[in-house]
């Protein structure tokens, strides 16, 4: 899908500063994603990625800087109020819980009253997309490989019915064929569902391949941002990621 092809604005913020204590970890940090669009959030280790993320999601407050969901301001409302406005986002390393059932996980995700009145239809779309989870749902969720752990999170997420999902670090300590079909499950569900998704990930070119566009964070700032082929061309983002 080209840029000219998607649609308005679906999340943004504006001149986020995030502090932990005395510490502070984003500097007047800009980021729009737009409807339809597949956005990649990278840098290096301690770039504030996740706290970038977590504070478009509610679970940190931003001491000052804007957020708007759509043409609702979001910055002030807690992370389940967000969720019910279809912002859903997908933790590091999964957070499921481990002594219960994958499907119970899965059914955890549509708990606000939006989703909860068609779960069941929901359910059945998420295995569809993950067919493995469909033999797995009487399992319990800690006794799941790293692969099938990382689809019942992004299922979970799914399962809030989102306009827009955000996913921490999607293929973090998987496999090369496990990657590749939960790249595959992501495009899909952007392509063919019209969700809006932003991710975190190491590996640039996988994920600028991914990705329509593409933010760079370095020691807390957005320095770089723009169409994908554009990043993948970039001497900065070489000098970032390869140290030349």
């Amino acid at each position: 899908m080209s840029a000219d092809a998607l649609g308005g604005t679906a999340l943004e913020a504006r001149g986020l500063d995030v502090l932990y204590g005395d510490y502070q970890i984003l500097w007047d940090v800009s980021f729009r994603a737009r409807r339809g669009e597949v956005v990649a959030i990278l840098g290096p280790n301690g770039s504030g990625k996740s706290t970038l993320m977590n504070t478009l999601s509610g679970l940190v407050r931003a001491r000052s800087g804007e957020i708007s969901l759509g043409d609702r301001r979001i910055e002030s409302l807690p992370p389940h109020k967000i969720v019910g406005l279809g912002l859903a986002h997908v933790l590091e390393r999964r957070r499921l819980f481990p002594y219960l059932t994958v499907r119970q996980n899965l059914l955890l995700g549509a708990y606000h009253p939006g989703a909860r009145a068609r779960r069941e239809e929901t359910l059945a779309d998420v295995e569809a997309l993950f067919p493995h989870l469909r033999e797995r749902q009487t399992q319990m969720a800690g006794t799941l490989s790293g692969g099938e752990q990382q689809m019942v999170a992004i299922g979970r997420g799914l399962m809030a019915r989102p306009a827009l999902l955000m996913v921490d670090e999607p293929f973090l300590g998987l496999a090369p064929r496990v990657i590749e079909q939960i790249a595959e499950v992501l495009t899909a569900i952007n392509r063919e569902r019209g969700i809006t998704v932003v991710f975190i990930e190491q590996n640039v070119e996988l994920a600028l391949r991914m990705a329509h566009r593409g933010y760079i964070l370095e020691s807390g700032r957005a320095i770089l941002e723009g169409p994908s082929a554009d990043l993948l061309a970039s001497s900065e983002v070489k000098r970032i990621f390869l140290g030349h």
